[in-house]
């Protein structure tokens, strides 16, 4: 019975684990730029308009769809966006339908690959939350060498007073009893403890094996 039981267990530790691996990719959102019109000159003045609109975490992607060979999707630094520089790119992507999944949190700057429909505004920034389960508050030791590590010298021990003399006048001891009762004997109270401690020690098995 034990076996089945602990069988089981295993069974179902394993599906909980294989849950909780599925959590972060059930709960990924992919947000399609552009919606109908995708990544155009027509709809880039509503861009921005719309990431702001939109809460972007860790693991979601962002799907660009445009005419391939026509248009492109660079991803580029704050300075290049801001003058459409698509020379030095840190991404460039042509494929005509670009899913791409945001793996650090922080602004993320996107510009067309031609620079003419860039200068009409077809570019974006979204924006990335901070994952916040990884922010975890840990107390930091001090730094080595702070006077606060050192730690203060003990205070210096007061003259404690000396005791009293001791009295000169020792009591009387009482007399000893002529009828004091023998000592109980060690060896059958030993014997006694033992008994209780295996007939405890069975119980318990027979608990535990029904």
């Amino acid at each position: 019975m034990a076996k089945y039981q602990g069988r089981a267990f295993q069974l179902w530790g394993l599906a909980i684990c294989l849950s909780l691996s599925l959590i972060p990719k059930s709960f990924a959102t992919n947000f399609t730029i552009g919606s109908a019109a995708g990544w155009s000159v027509s709809n880039a003045q509503s861009y921005n308009q719309w990431a702001e609109t939109n809460r972007f975490q860790i693991g979601d992607s962002i799907v660009f769809n445009y005419p391939s060979g026509q248009d492109s999707v660079l991803l580029v630094s704050q300075d290049d966006y801001n003058n459409c520089n698509t020379d030095h790119p840190i991404q460039k992507m042509d494929d005509g339908h670009t899913v791409f999944t945001f793996t650090k949190s922080g602004s993320h700057y996107f510009i067309s690959g031609n620079k003419d429909y860039c200068l009409k505004n077809e570019k974006v920034v979204v924006t990335v939350m901070a994952d916040r389960s990884s922010n975890k508050t840990s107390a930091s030791p001090p730094p080595s060498g702070s006077a606060d590590t050192n730690p203060s010298p003990a205070p210096e021990a007061q003259q404690s007073p000396s005791p009293p003399a001791p009295s000169e006048i020792n009591p009387t001891p009482a007399p000893a009893s002529d009828h004091t009762p023998p000592p109980p004997n060690s060896a059958s109270s030993l014997a006694h403890i033992t008994f209780l401690g295996y007939f405890g020690a069975f119980a318990a098995s027979s608990l535990i094996l029904a």
